[in-house]
């Protein structure tokens, strides 16, 4: 029979398996496998523990319930031999493991059962750093979550300096590290760092850092090369066993400047967030417990913290969100069979304006063909091509590259004066003024010298494919490919399909995205399409409030509560005035009762400004004046509440209207392609379980999403 705290949580295994036992019964258990490996040198023998939940890198090893029950029991038949100088963990191939199993998270539905999640983590993590013997974590693949917080758990870390991703996502999902990592990363690497992987990262589309820049942060002890990197970690553990080699690290538990780091780093929270999500706060509260805290007390801290997120609102909002982005973003509703797509052995660009030749850098690193860019004059062209080869050169000075592969990559990208070097080109891009005229005869003259089976696409952000492709002789091979600014970092790419567009030259499109690591999303041929749409229509409330009178600070920050990533005319002053007028006037042109037009925006750009901001991002008092003069004042609330009915009766006649799929696409479209936070959920649901929708927006099934 198991035992209890007087808080009701378990305090043995059997508890916690009576516990959660049954939670998720379809737990991908992640095995703890055991074997005896003799050190190089005389060292002594090693039990090394590998973590494998039997499938390929494509299914990572997560802990769940039976997971962590299963390493325990190895942890305790370990702790019985007398014969180990020291335990070793590291992954099955390319994976060391990456956290939590958050099917499991979703099912928790009390706070007991919560707690007993934060508690069995600990209780199960810290043998590894409380053993008579040293610990060693050969970190050969990704690390995320719990599987960096285990490798922080022992006495010494290596890692592989292929590994692809080391992170501490859990902020993105409404959750803090809840397993040691808010207590043992800072002491190791100091608040600073600490910060940046728990906090900043997460909050930046979940940034993840490299095996180079964890081993530079401080996070391993020494780095070896993927190909023998389990034989040299092994080596390199008998020798510090052996005392050859002394692992020294600065020491940070009592670092000057503790508190104003995290003091600061509130700050920074709070511009971002606005108090909107509490996972953010919770962490840094702990991280400031860090340096004072007893290891017991701070992993109790972390349990209470943890346990209360469990039970939020914004973790089952970020819990739909994280879905979205790992699995639907990976299947893209309505894409055709990738059977049916062409190989792309040459890039044609149309362009060399900065947007172009970030998108030819791109296509050369992900595709590496040849690209080559047109544009009307040489000093243009120049600048284009330029620009590339510099990207290319400061890749090479921060040893992202190699010598030669920045040698191969600069000789792929080159520039011609004529269309005539898109010949051979399998795949043809315009990033040309945003004008119809303008890119109608763009394709006219690349049409007239490419060959049959080309693709055509135009990144167009707003105009009909439709009418584009009027005058094509070929029409059905035109698709459009809107990527996001910055093109290297945003994830998405809405991929519209003209009415004469055909399966084969939608496939060519979608396997080009996923090559270029993009995630796509099927849009039919509406007008902005769906963030530009939706973007427009909440700038559109905002700058209309301001028209009729309400002071541009209140309409400005109207939204903050909602930790939105940037205020409106913050992103009016990123994408450019003019290109925001020109968006409003697509919409206005198609949708005049519910796009208006503002004359105040107009003089804006007439004026020249960039924006209302100066470039300090302090006002700037000649800009706000050209919105004086309305008579009748909005609150922020009544601006918050129109701009939130907007959105919710554009988004239901984007769906009426199948503009996409699924309110999921619109909620992934959103998320990584207007920054839409996690904490919120996807769009829809925000707006359906706050009220703002008159019909529900929830596919069925989604019931993880709070209602």
């Amino acid at each position: 029979m198991s035992s209890t705290t007087n808080t009701g949580a378990p305090d043995t295994i059997d508890g916690w398996r009576a516990l959660l036992g049954e939670h998720n019964p379809d737990e991908v258990v992640t095995k703890a496998l055991v074997r005896d490996v003799q050190l190089p040198g005389g060292a002594g023998t090693m039990a090394l523990i590998t973590l494998d939940n039997g499938f390929d890198h494509t299914k990572p090893n997560t802990f769940g319930t039976r997971g962590l029950l299963a390493l325990n029991g190895a942890l305790s038949e370990i702790a019985e031999r007398t014969d180990l100088v020291a335990v070793g963990v590291t992954g099955k191939p390319f994976i060391f493991a990456v956290g939590a199993d958050l099917k499991g998270a979703s099912e928790v539905t009390t706070h007991e059962e919560a707690l007993a999640v934060g508690r069995l983590g600990h209780h199960v993590f810290r043998r590894l750093g409380e053993l008579a013997i040293p610990s060693f974590a050969f970190v050969n693949g990704a690390a995320m979550g719990g599987g960096l917080e285990i490798a922080l758990h022992c006495t010494y870390r290596t890692i592989s300096s292929g590994v692809p991703a080391v992170a501490l996502p859990e902020c993105s999902l409404g959750l803090v590290p809840g397993w040691g990592g808010t207590q043992l990363l800072p002491r190791l690497v100091g608040p600073a760092n600490a910060i940046k992987l728990i906090i900043e990262n997460p909050l930046a589309q979940n940034r993840m850092i490299k095996g180079a820049q964890a081993h530079e942060m401080g996070i391993a002890d020494a780095m070896f090369e993927p190909a023998d990197f389990l034989e040299e970690s092994l080596r390199w553990a008998a020798r510090v066993l052996q005392g050859e080699v002394a692992v020294e690290r600065p020491s940070h538990e009592a670092s000057e400047g503790w508190d104003k780091t995290v003091a600061d780093a509130r700050f920074l929270v709070d511009l971002k967030l606005h108090g909107a999500a509490p996972a953010p706060y919770r962490a840094l509260d702990l991280i400031a417990l860090a340096p004072t805290a007893s290891r017991d007390e701070g992993f109790a801290a972390e349990d209470d913290a943890l346990a209360d997120l469990l039970m939020s609102e914004e973790l089952r909002a970020g819990l739909y969100a994280f879905d979205l982005v790992q699995r639907r973003a990976k299947r893209p509703a309505g894409a055709p069979d990738r059977a049916l797509a062409r190989k792309v052995t040459k890039v044609g660009v149309v362009g060399a304006g900065l947007m172009a030749s970030q998108m030819a850098l791109l296509f050369a690193r992900r595709l590496e063909v040849p690209v080559v860019l047109t544009d009307l004059d040489q000093a243009r062209l120049d600048k284009g091509v330029g620009y590339v080869h510099a990207e290319i050169d400061k890749l090479r000075a921060k040893g992202r590259l190699t010598q030669d592969a920045a040698n191969r990559l600069t000789s792929l990208v080159t520039g011609s004066l004529t269309k005539d070097a898109f010949a051979d080109a399998d795949f043809v891009i315009e990033a040309v003024f945003e004008d119809m005229a303008v890119k109608k005869q763009v394709f006219a003259e690349v049409e007239a010298v490419v060959s049959a089976e080309c693709v055509l696409a135009t990144n167009t952000s707003s105009l009909s494919l439709t009418e584009m492709g009027e005058g094509l002789a070929h029409p059905e091979r035109l698709v459009g490919f809107h990527f996001f600014n910055p093109v290297a970092v945003m994830p998405l790419l809405e991929i519209i399909r003209g009415a004469a567009t055909d399966d084969a030259t939608l496939a060519t499109a979608f396997a080009v995205s996923k090559s270029l690591k993009k995630s796509s999303v099927l849009v039919k041929d509406a007008p902005a399409f769906v963030v530009n749409r939706l973007l427009t229509c909440f700038m559109n409330e905002v700058i209309t409030a301001v028209d009729e009178g309400t002071p541009l600070e209140t309409a400005e920050h109207a939204l903050d509560e909602l930790g939105l990533p940037m205020t409106p005319f913050a992103l009016l002053q990123l994408v450019g005035p003019a290109v925001g007028l020109h968006v409003a006037e697509t919409l206005h042109e198609a949708f005049p009762e519910r796009f208006g037009l503002s004359a105040n925006l107009a003089k804006l750009v007439a004026a020249g400004k960039p924006g209302v901001y100066r470039p300090d991002f302090t006002l700037d008092p000649e800009a706000v004046a050209l919105f004086a003069g309305g008579d009748a004042p909005s609150t922020a609330e009544q601006v918050r509440e129109r701009v939130l009915t907007a959105l919710a009766r554009e988004i239901r006649i984007m769906l009426d209207e199948g503009v996409v799929a699924a309110p999921q696409d619109i909620d992934l479209c959103m998320i990584i392609g207007a920054g839409w936070p996690f904490h919120l959920g996807g769009i829809t649901p925000y707006l359906d379980r706050t009220g703002i929708a008159r019909t529900r927006f929830l596919p069925e099934g989604v019931a993880s999403v709070p209602a």
